[in-house]
């Protein structure tokens, strides 16, 4: 079993001040800093996708802009794959697929940034695709969400996403969890 840590839009836009707020967000990348940290302290691989919007009408991660970077707990050191996308679905048009399998991952765990679009359809393909997923739910966030008069707060809507992933699409844990079961590196 090779495990990655795939790591989906931390990037600043996402935070307070940013363009596309999320709540949560702050917590949810301390959580993912820890898994990080846990990583490249065991010399395991850390996959990072960027999301950069093409459309030149694009409200948030605006090519060249603060807000389109990822954010200071998450950068990228040498060693580490980063991907560059264009839409929520992190295999579309990208390189991930031909990067993880060059690398002989066969299980992902996922953290990153906004649940209910990037993450779920990140994990959807991934299952697709054939990797074992672990979405690791106190180190994501997403945000409210309003449909005609409604609007479902962000926890409904981190919780209902979540629910429809675990256990056709994914595994659910906590950072804690994670860190106690951290696969160590193989001999190779």
């Amino acid at each position: 079993m090779h495990t990655a840590l795939l790591i989906i839009d931390i990037q600043n836009d996402y935070f307070p001040g940013g363009t596309m707020e999320l709540v949560g967000a702050d917590a949810a990348s301390r959580q993912a800093k820890l898994l990080l940290d846990a990583w490249r302290a065991n010399n395991l691989p850390v996959f990072h996708v960027q999301h950069i919007a093409p459309q030149p009408d694009a409200t948030f991660f605006r090519p060249n802009t603060v807000g389109a970077q990822i954010h200071e707990n998450m950068v990228p050191i040498a060693g580490e794959t980063l991907i560059t996308k264009a839409t929520p679905n992190s295999f579309h048009d990208t390189s991930l697929l031909e990067s993880l399998r060059a690398a002989h991952i066969t299980h992902l765990v996922v953290v990153g940034m906004m649940t209910h679009m990037c993450v779920d359809s990140t994990v959807r393909a991934a299952s697709d695709l054939g990797f074992v997923c672990q979405v690791v739910h106190d180190a994501c966030a997403t945000r409210d969400l309003t449909f005609g008069v409604h609007t479902v707060p962000a926890a409904t809507v981190q919780a209902t996403f979540m629910a429809a992933l675990n256990g056709t699409f994914c595994s659910m844990a906590l950072t804690a969890q994670v860190l106690d079961d951290l696969p160590t590196p193989s001999i190779t």
